[in-house]
């Protein structure tokens, strides 16, 4: 790379930049979803977004799920949906702020508890948004649907991605 302005922006802050471009990894991250009536739902807060207002340019999310085995309140096929936003999901349905991040993605089914490798991708034409997050409040939630005939209470579910 040549010496001058571009060089000396990559060197500073990430803030500084034109875009950012980063990765978050999941490992081993915990959601207990409930279920003991309708469809299971829980979430995990996975990141942070920076100071001011966040424009997305795009997502991509590659999850997997794991039940806790020995629960029985897990089918071993279960199916579901998960998703990535700006708010968590507090009901049985991901609309909204609950999808601004990656949009609503079916998973499963699962094989012995265990979801195959799920590609999300995010900030279409339907969810994308200006975030604003000027008070520093706002945070990346991954959130976890799971079907009513999949789950009958609370089970342990371990997300890796």
């Amino acid at each position: 790379m040549t010496k001058g302005l571009e060089r000396s922006l990559a060197r500073g802050a990430p803030q500084r930049a034109r875009i950012i471009k980063q990765t978050i990894a999941v490992v081993d991250g915990a959601i207990s979803v409930v279920g003991a009536t309708g469809v299971g739902f829980g979430s995990l807060v996975v990141g942070d977004f920076p100071e001011g207002n966040v424009l997305l340019l795009g997502a991509v999310a590659n999850m997997q799920f794991s039940g806790g085995g020995a629960d029985a309140a897990l089918v071993d096929t279960w199916s579901g949906d998960f998703a990535l936003g700006s708010t968590p999901a507090g009901d049985g349905t991901l609309t909204g702020a609950d999808i601004d991040i990656v949009g609503s993605t079916a998973v499963g089914p699962a094989t012995a508890e265990v979801s195959p490798v799920t590609r999300g991708v995010g900030v279409t034409a339907t969810n994308a948004a200006i975030l604003d997050n000027t008070d520093g409040s706002l945070e990346i939630n991954l959130s976890l649907l799971i079907d009513d005939a999949s789950i009958s209470g609370t089970s342990p579910i371990t997300v890796n991605g």
